[in-house]
């Protein structure tokens, strides 16, 4: 079985894609022939950067700014992808701030930003790239979780985080069920932690954190054809690791 999806033809939108671990999966998508929208929301000439890597696979990219939180900018910004690449066939759900800080010291504020930026920004975009997907009876939603989420695992330390994750974990599920007869698809992955972490590694299963690739893995097959029939699934990328007491 091809490990590799052929996605030429598709467009490709992964939000919070300038940077980080959402630029590595949109290169990977790209490197699979799907025409790209690298999404940022301050980080202009990262994504320019980013955009420009994705074309030397020989697929057209575009830039797209927005705020996730907000149903306006979300609007706008789909529509921007839809004016430079066509409907969009892959939305890869990756924006999700963090606040690692014990949970009575995060102000108001600071929680809305987490919990809106992680699950609201996930439904703001999945309702927005529905009609397109159904309209073609073809569609990819891969959400990013965290791996502890469906264990209801929290910690004090940076809890709005969780329950945003566990949130979009439950969104995944019921969405998957929704669009069960659109010929749409809608999946998890779920890193505990990624090669860019500045966690001390030593304790963590196999003595490291994810690699990009390791993330990417699912990604490829829930993007496949071979992957059709697989709907409501998570996938945590953590090198089996148990969640702590």
């Amino acid at each position: 079985m091809e490990l590799a999806p052929d996605l030429d033809g598709r467009t490709a939108l992964v939000t919070g894609s300038a940077t980080r671990v959402g630029r590595e999966l949109l290169l990977t998508l790209a490197a699979c022939g799907a025409d790209v929208a690298v999404h940022y929301n301050e980080s202009a000439d990262a994504a320019r950067t980013t955009a420009e890597d994705a074309r030397e696979y020989g697929v057209d990219a575009t830039t797209v700014q927005g705020d996730v939180t907000d149903p306006d900018d979300v609007d706008d910004l789909f529509a921007a992808v839809e004016a430079d690449l066509g409907t969009v066939d892959v939305l890869v759900n990756n924006v999700g701030n963090f606040d690692a800080r014990h949970w009575a010291d995060i102000e108001w504020a600071a929680w809305r930003d987490v919990v809106e930026s992680t699950f609201y920004g996930t439904v703001l975009c999945s309702r927005r790239a529905l009609d397109g997907m159904r309209d073609q009876e073809w569609g990819r939603i891969v959400n990013v979780g965290f791996a502890d989420s469906d264990r209801m695992h929290a910690h004090p330390v940076n809890f709005p985080y969780f329950v945003a994750k566990t949130g979009v974990l439950m969104f995944t599920r019921m969405l998957a069920a929704d669009t069960a007869e659109d010929g749409i698809t809608v999946n998890a992955v779920s890193p505990f932690a990624v090669e860019n972490t500045v966690s001390d590694v030593s304790s963590f299963p196999r003595g490291r954190a994810a690699s990009f690739e390791d993330v990417a893995a699912p990604l490829l097959f829930f993007t496949s054809d071979a992957a059709a029939y697989i709907s409501g699934e998570n996938v945590a990328v953590d090198g089996g690791r148990l969640p702590e007491r």
